[in-house]
């Protein structure tokens, strides 16, 4: 278990990663709490972003000024209208050692998605996709509403067969880093996958993440070429929400064989696709400091750290919240769904969350009601299964020293036990009192 010696020595070292972009750095003192390491983190993202802004100012949509490239960190941009051609050359998120023909990034994870799905289209043309129970509920509704090409179905339990079966079609398989950890490992195991294209959504795991380097070794072995999509918002930008950007990374696409000719196009569609969807990414919304030396160690240390936590909390909930979970081992760990003994629908479980996180912040507890992850703090939000159309309680596992944690998830466990049988009308604002907790503002000696 880490120490919050070796906690807050760490964080400091994250928020001085950040500060030394700055063209004027600030004295960073080392932080003292949680409440510190996040205020002081978003602080320096904040002013990251700003000086890029106003230093460079003729950075804008249309490249109208006598100018080098523009930069950020390590990212150069080169455009005539940012929409419709941007280019950017720089480091790449993924620490893999993989050749991808291309990166073509975009405004947002969903943004990736929408465009190499219609892309298909005139690439494929109608076309069976297949994926895994569990996949990112968005993306299931983007196929359903507009990707109609797609006949979009969900693999069963015997999945080895399905994805083994011969089609007359093109044949497509969704791999959602968001799939049960079960799941995700029965595709894996599967042998000979009659499939043209694996499109892999590796937002949930980390960027050298040892699962993606097996999906793409397997897919290797299958000889079967794979696009990559992923949020960089989420894990990639030090929990810090530095900007809204996403991408899709073409993997390999060179060595397509030669019955899939036809796939060699989707770069170039997926290209249209975004400048048509208005999808292109922003200069301002690359984090500077990827490319910096300590990026990736630090980025591998507090996911790591929030795995650790991630399965301290699973053996807790079962324990303690038998039948009150829905689902407790993602494939990524990233965080656990709650249920409760009166269905929810979207309302009452954001009512149950916001609440949740209210009581528990209130007992001086680094929890807040937000709807993403891999923060320096939990976060709770109201989370939809779309193969079951079930709502639940989402708890995203944050970068906390242990002990810190395992106090959070018994107020976790206390207040879900408490209120899970009540209707989301009837739960009350403030719970603070009862609650066997103690403030816990943690200093480097670790006094309370």
């Amino acid at each position: 278990m880490e120490t919050i010696d070796a906690y807050l020595t760490r964080k400091h070292q994250e928020l001085q990663l950040l500060n030394a972009c700055l063209r004027r750095p600030h004295a960073v003192p080392a932080p003292r709490s949680v409440s510190e390491v996040v205020r002081h983190k978003f602080q320096l993202a904040a002013a990251l972003k700003a000086e890029h802004v106003l230093t460079d100012w003729s950075a804008t949509e249309t490249a109208w000024a006598d100018t080098d490239d523009h930069h950020a960190g390590p990212f150069a941009f080169s455009y005539d209208y940012q929409r419709a051609d941007l280019d950017v050359r720089g480091p790449s998120f993924y620490a893999l050692q993989q050749s991808s023909e291309s990166t073509i990034y975009t405004i947002s994870g969903m943004a990736a998605v929408a465009a190499l799905l219609l892309a298909t289209r005139p690439v494929l043309g109608e076309a069976d996709l297949m994926m895994l129970p569990g996949s990112y509920g968005e993306t299931q509704e983007l196929i359903d509403a507009h990707a109609r090409h797609l006949r979009s179905a969900t693999l069963p339990d015997d999945l080895a067969d399905t994805l083994a079966r011969r089609s007359s079609g093109p044949r497509l398989l969704l791999l959602d880093s968001s799939a049960t950890a079960a799941r995700f490992e029965a595709v894996l195991r599967c042998a000979r996958p009659a499939i043209d294209l694996l499109i892999f959504d590796t937002t949930c795991f980390a960027n050298g993440s040892g699962r993606i380097r097996r999906v793409l070794a397997w897919a290797r072995r299958c000889n079967v070429p794979v696009a990559m999509l992923r949020s960089h918002t989420k894990l990639d930008s030090l929990g810090a929400e530095y900007g809204r950007l996403g991408s899709v990374v073409f993997v390999d696409w060179t060595t397509i064989a030669p019955g899939r000719v036809a796939l060699q196009a989707l770069t170039g569609e997926t290209r249209h696709a975004v400048r048509l969807l208005g999808g292109a990414a922003l200069p301002a919304h690359f984090p500077p400091y990827v490319g910096m030396a300590p990026y990736r160690d630090l980025t591998n240390r507090r996911v790591a750290a929030i795995l650790r936590n991630s399965r301290r909390a699973r053996r807790q909930f079962a324990r303690t919240l038998r039948g009150l979970t829905a689902e407790l081992d993602f494939a990524h760990g990233l965080y656990v769904t709650l249920d409760s003994d009166v269905p929810l629908d979207e309302a009452s479980a954001r009512s149950a969350a916001a609440a949740m996180s209210e009581d528990l912040r209130r007992a001086g507890l680094p929890i807040r009601h937000a709807g993403s992850f891999g923060f320096d703090f939990a976060a709770t939000e109201w989370f939809h299964d779309a193969t079951t159309d079930r709502y639940s309680v989402r708890v995203a596992v944050p970068d906390l020293p242990g002990a810190l944690w395992d106090e959070l998830t018994d107020g976790i466990a206390t207040w879900w036990s408490m209120h899970q049988g009540r209707s989301a009308a009837a739960l009350p604002r403030a719970m603070a009192r009862g609650l066997p907790l103690q403030r816990h503002a943690i200093t480097p000696q670790g006094v309370p």
